[in-house]
């Protein structure tokens, strides 16, 4: 698959007769691109949160798995919590340097997610194992997929 390639060829300057002005979508969609860019970082400025984890989530057949990349995180400083049909996974990592090691994201984090109609948030259950938060959301009977038989 060949990718698209920006060109500048007839791109719209700033003076020239319109007729003149051809269309650059690429020049279009940088522009919006950095518009985008702008409006998140206003935004980020005025958000509690520093910093998201990365996560997945997927769909098994009887639950919901959301799985979230903590490193070096202790259980007793995650937060796990279910609003209506909103999955929050909070935190915060605090830590002092200490001559030359790894170093990684600090300050509050959250992440949240929307939950389907069919998620059993009663029976909500997480684990925290090698620096991965993994909290498995079950499916209520009406969720989960059946075998429709067909008669006559």
């Amino acid at each position: 698959m060949a990718l698209p390639i920006r060109r500048n060829r007839g791109a719209m300057q700033p003076g020239a007769p319109w007729q003149r002005r051809a269309w650059d979508p690429f020049t279009e969609f940088q522009q919006l691109w950095d518009q985008m860019g702008r409006l998140f970082e206003q935004g980020a400025e005025t958000d509690v949160a520093a910093w998201r984890p990365a996560a997945e989530t997927e769909e098994t057949p009887d639950a919901y798995v959301v799985r979230a990349e903590l490193p070096g995180m202790r259980r007793e400083d995650i937060n796990v919590e279910v609003n209506d049909s909103e999955l929050c996974v909070s935190g915060e990592i605090n830590e002092e340097e200490k001559g030359n090691m790894l170093r990684r994201r600090t300050g509050r984090f959250v992440y949240r997610t929307i939950l389907p109609s069919d998620a059993d948030t009663e029976h909500i259950g997480g684990e925290l194992a090698d620096g991965i938060l993994t909290v498995r959301v079950p499916k209520t009977e009406k969720g989960r997929a059946r075998r429709i038989e067909i008669k006559g």
